[in-house]
């Protein structure tokens, strides 16, 4: 299974993201590991978050490191998928990197089961030479 996993990152940051700078090969890797941590509940997650980061959530909440981590370990939020649909833009600045993509989530809230597609806006900043999330907006795509 770790086998499948790295190869479909490697087809992922390598398969769609050719023409882009090795830096930007790297934001698009942490970018799928985000999503594949968040999915996990896997408590690395906070390793890829600037100490400032700010969550804009679809529903209206506000998120900073603090209260990320405590819904986070509270399970508030559990997701069943996280995947990408399409990488609509990536642009670079110097240390930073703004991603435009399309998600497709699925999980549970409150025990009350979800589904939506999002597009997510994320700046990354890089801080001593890692890429890490600095702020991340989402807004529910309707049918």
């Amino acid at each position: 299974m770790k086998f499948l996993h790295c190869f479909f990152l490697f087809f992922f940051v390598f398969g769609y993201s050719q023409s882009y700078s090795n830096e930007a090969r790297s934001v698009l890797l942490q970018a799928k590991t985000l999503d594949s941590l968040m999915k996990n509940n896997d408590s690395e997650i906070v390793n890829l978050l600037c100490s400032d980061v700010s969550f804009g959530h679809s529903n209206g909440w506000i998120q900073s490191l603090e209260d990320f981590k405590k819904d986070f370990t509270s399970k508030k939020v559990i997701y069943n998928e996280i995947s990408q649909l399409e990488l609509l833009e990536l642009k670079q600045n110097r240390n930073r990197i703004s991603l435009r993509r399309t998600v497709k989530v699925s999980g549970l809230y409150k025990n009350q089961n979800f589904e939506m597609k999002l597009a997510l806006l994320e700046i990354w900043i890089r801080k001593k030479f890692i890429w890490k999330l600095w702020s991340r907006q989402s807004v529910e795509i309707k049918p």
